[in-house]
């Protein structure tokens, strides 16, 4: 664990510890004096410090676990929601639809919709998955519009309210259908809560202001105590606050594409394998090949 580095947020931090590192080394050769002026620092109101500073730094990770912890949730709830939904298509919706059946329209609207929601949190184009998963009439309909995944559970809607119309399910069974329907809509609702409402900035402000300007002064506090481990400590020190920081940033935004984000490729890939299974239907080889199943 002492040589990881990959998924670790060192490389994030490394510049600025090596300055930190760099900016010690300075002080202790010049025993903590600044253009002749000794500074000196009484190491007691560093612990002061860096107990509170420890306690805001736990406070902000608190409240970005708790962030990261809810969109995980949600995409848990969201796997079984599909699943859910595309058992009850697969067993009431036989009818037909231009040569395709509902049910297998129904399933590819669904995978579709998961995409589409992992696009719309990440910022970027979901037309590639969606063009692969949809008819060309479909994609037509859903290349201007902005949130595509409401869109795609509305011609869910759609495709359930007919098949009631056509008589081939019953108006219980379509209320226990449309729950599963509102169930996904909570989930989009719920993820745009945590994509577009961030940690306050201030709190991002206090935080990085009071690590570097205690990590700035500590070595002023320790040169004439410790020595020629002044460098060592404060790096280690800053090693500590600077990574708690850094990871407070990287899980606060849970759905982007940092080592430590939620995987969402995974969990889209899961769910179109786990539905198209269900439904018999044949999985690509590019998904059969690149696919890394999460397990919930």
């Amino acid at each position: 664990m002492l040589f990881i580095w990959q998924g670790s947020v060192l490389p994030k931090i490394m510049p600025r510890l090596v300055m930190l590192t760099a900016f010690s080394i300075v002080i202790y050769l010049f025993h903590g004096s600044f253009f002749s002026y000794k500074i000196t620092l009484n190491p007691s109101a560093f612990t002061l410090l860096g107990v509170a500073l420890a306690i805001f730094l736990g406070f902000c990770n608190t409240a970005a676990y708790d962030r990261y912890w809810e969109g995980r949730k949600l995409w848990g709830a969201l796997v079984i929601d599909t699943r859910s939904f595309t058992r009850q298509i697969l067993t009431y919706l036989p009818g037909n639809d231009s040569g395709k059946t509902a049910s297998t329209k129904a399933v590819y609207l669904t995978i579709a919709y998961t995409y589409a929601l992992k696009h719309q949190l990440r910022d970027t184009d979901a037309m590639p998955d969606l063009q692969r998963l949809l008819s060309a009439d479909e994609c037509r309909q859903l290349e201007a519009i902005r949130f595509k995944p409401v869109m795609l559970l509305k011609m869910l809607g759609h495709l359930i309210a007919q098949a009631g119309q056509n008589g081939h399910i019953d108006s219980i069974t379509k209320m226990g259908i449309d729950r599963n329907i509102d169930r996904l809509s909570a989930t989009v609702g719920g993820c745009e809560r945590i994509a577009n409402t961030p940690i306050p900035f201030p709190y991002h402000v206090l935080i990085h202001r009071t690590v570097y300007i205690y990590c700035l002064l500590l070595p002023f506090g320790l040169v004439d105590t410790i020595g020629w481990m002044t460098p060592i400590m404060v790096s280690f020190i800053g090693y500590t606050f600077m990574a708690l920081d850094a990871i407070v940033h990287e899980i606060a935004d849970p759905f982007g594409t940092e080592p430590n984000d939620l995987a969402l490729n995974s969990l889209c890939k899961t769910v179109e394998h786990s539905l198209l299974e269900m439904a018999g239907l044949p999985m690509p080889k590019a998904e059969m090949r690149n696919a890394n199943f999460c397990i919930d």
